[in-house]
């Protein structure tokens, strides 16, 4: 959840929504994000929206969750009042910040407002995020028992010195210490890897995905780190205390651990996404790349509905505010029109191993597809049944195959 908000149509403070969104709903999952804001230092590369203890300013942590509930329940209120079909939510979803530096009450009164509001569906993926040094055993059973199904470990990297580059706090050797809390908890696991940072050789980035693999988690995520303006990390780029990311090396490594994974029984179903089946896939985040509804509780999330997007203001205090004087805390919206619905659609369907199909492209993308097939980007054999699949060469390259496809 990058820090900047995009610059939209006002958005209107009952937070009602257009009427044609009702109808655009029907037939489409829904989910809810809470994002927790909170965390205990501030990454040097990261660009999300969140707030240490010193920059609250009139903020606090421990009122929070039932600011988050408060939400959930004007949400409920907002759909019926606009049409939009009651729906149970299908998953849920904690982001953050670091949703583990709350009690594991707040994190279970926030999951019970959910519940309580909207109800979840049969079988539910309900997930938080956590870091390595952010809970321990009782932490995870106590979340278990109050529902949640799934926990995603920022873990990163195993080697000290690309975590010292990252900022990151925890031990390496606390990671499979705690994945196997959670197993026994009986909760799914998913680890993150950053692979790229400065400093970071083929060999390192080898240890880290091997370390992840002893682990033996459900699900693996691995993302090039990305230089976000703004960040302590592009200050000491552009200063010349630490090297720009290499392209190529991150090639290589995506390459890596595509290997690796795929050895070890994984497959890849998003771009940067592996999983043991179809079963541990992230079904929140499919959500995302196939365009159904969603509703970000907390400050600066992000929300879809019926094809309206809106954003809330950025500040826990000013998100407080506005959630106590029953108010939408939105800070800005944009109705998607068609065309610009078509091209998000190709741009996220197309990073998925399921494909875009080839009929909801126009005809110049149609026309592109032969193009890409010869270039090694598509496969072949999946364009002869309609389907737009990426090969791994085509993974590398996802954004140039969209410009393509849409020119």
């Amino acid at each position: 959840m990058p820090s900047t908000l995009p610059i939209a149509d006002p958005a209107p403070r009952d937070g009602l929504l257009p009427s044609h969104s009702a109808a655009a709903s029907a037939g489409a999952d829904f989910g809810v994000y809470l994002h927790v804001p909170f965390c205990r230092v501030r990454c040097g590369y990261c660009d999300f929206n969140t707030y240490t203890a010193t920059e609250l300013r009139g903020a606090r942590q421990a009122d929070y969750a039932e600011q988050a509930a408060t939400e959930v329940r004007f949400a409920s209120d907002v759909l019926e009042r606009s049409g939009v079909p009651a729906r149970q939510a299908a998953t849920v979803f904690f982001g953050g910040g670091t949703p583990t530096l709350l009690p594991s009450t707040d994190l279970g009164l926030m999951l019970r407002s959910v519940r309580d509001t909207f109800g979840l569906a049969d079988g539910a993926e309900v997930t938080t995020e956590a870091n390595p040094d952010s809970v321990d055993a009782r932490y995870l059973d106590e979340l278990a028992a109050a529902g949640f199904t799934r926990l995603s470990f920022g873990m990163q990297s195993a080697v000290p010195h690309v975590l010292r580059t990252l900022e990151r706090t925890h031990d390496p050797e606390r990671v499979p210490q705690v994945v196997r809390w959670a197993k026994d908890a009986g909760l799914q696991v998913s680890l993150d890897l950053i692979y790229g940072t400065p400093g970071e050789s083929l060999a390192d980035w080898a240890a880290s995905v091997d370390a992840a693999l002893e682990c033996e988690p459900d699900h693996l995520s691995a993302y090039a780190l990305i230089v976000e303006d703004g960040t302590k990390l592009a200050r000491q780029i552009r200063k010349g205390e630490l090297s720009q990311p290499d392209d190529d090396l991150q090639a290589d490594m995506y390459e890596l651990v595509d290997d690796r994974l795929a050895a070890a029984g994984f497959r890849w179903y998003e771009v940067s996404n592996w999983a043991r089946d179809e079963a541990h896939r992230s079904r929140h985040n499919l959500a995302y790349w196939l365009g159904q509804d969603w509703w970000g509780v907390g400050p600066g999330a992000h929300s879809h509905v019926g094809g309206v997007r809106w954003w809330n203001v950025k500040h826990p205090a000013a998100y407080a505010q506005r959630v106590l004087a029953g108010e939408s805390p939105a800070a800005g919206r944009e109705t998607l029109d068609a065309a610009t619905r078509q091209f998000e659609d190709i741009l996220l369907r197309v990073r998925i191993r399921d494909g875009l199909p080839a009929s909801s492209l126009s005809a110049a993308g149609r026309s592109a597809v032969a193009g890409l097939i010869a270039d090694g980007l598509v496969d072949a054999k999946a364009a002869l049944r309609g389907s737009v699949e990426l090969t791994r060469t085509g993974r590398l390259l996802a954004d140039a195959v969209v410009r393509r496809l849409v020119a």
